[in-house]
């Protein structure tokens, strides 16, 4: 026995698909954990992810705040107004800040390997940077040396020593852009 089948169109039921609850849970977590990041941001690097000024006021009122409810509140504010907008540039802005800080941490410790290396070893070690950096002021470079070695040696505070350190970074900074923000954060320290 064949038994046919009629198909109607009329019959098809619609239904509405409910957003998933889990998944709507796991953006806002993740909606927070961002704007926890963007709070700890500086101030100049805030301003390059250009966020809606309401966004923005919050994030400046928020990185002021002591860790408690009050600033866990409004990091879901700042959360659930960045869910009415579209957040892959800012994503991609806050990647390019991680990536320049973390540029500038690795310039920093080649600077400080650059120095100590200078003060220990003297001349030969000024060769080599010279090889490396041919533009350096050889004379300048070998009085700083000269002045930081004898401040060590005396024990007197490390003011050559600074400004070998200051030197050695404009040099390995002139091969790259120089970094405003990054900049400002050491003079800061």
């Amino acid at each position: 026995m064949t038994e046919e089948y009629e198909y109607d169109d009329e019959a098809e039921e619609y239904y509405a698909i409910r957003p998933n609850k889990t998944q709507i849970k796991k953006d806002m977590a993740a909606l927070f954990v961002l704007s926890e990041e963007i709070s700890e941001l500086s101030p100049g690097q805030i301003k390059t992810l250009e966020l809606p000024e309401v966004i923005d006021k919050a994030v400046v009122e928020v990185a002021g705040m002591p860790h408690k409810g009050a600033r866990k509140r409004l990091l879901k504010f700042i959360a659930g107004q960045l869910n009415k907008i579209d957040v892959e540039p800012i994503l991609e802005k806050l990647s390019r800040i991680k990536n320049k800080s973390a540029h500038a941490v690795r310039e920093h410790h080649i600077v400080e390997r650059w120095r100590d290396r200078l003060i220990t070893e003297g001349n030969d070690a000024l060769t080599a940077l010279l090889d490396e950096q041919p533009d350096a002021d050889r004379q300048l470079l070998r009085q700083l040396i000269r002045n930081a070695q004898k401040e060590a040696e005396t024990g007197k505070p490390p003011k050559s020593s600074r400004l070998l350190y200051r030197r050695l970074k404009e040099l390995f900074q002139v091969e790259g852009e120089p970094d405003q923000d990054q900049e400002s954060e050491f003079e800061a320290d």
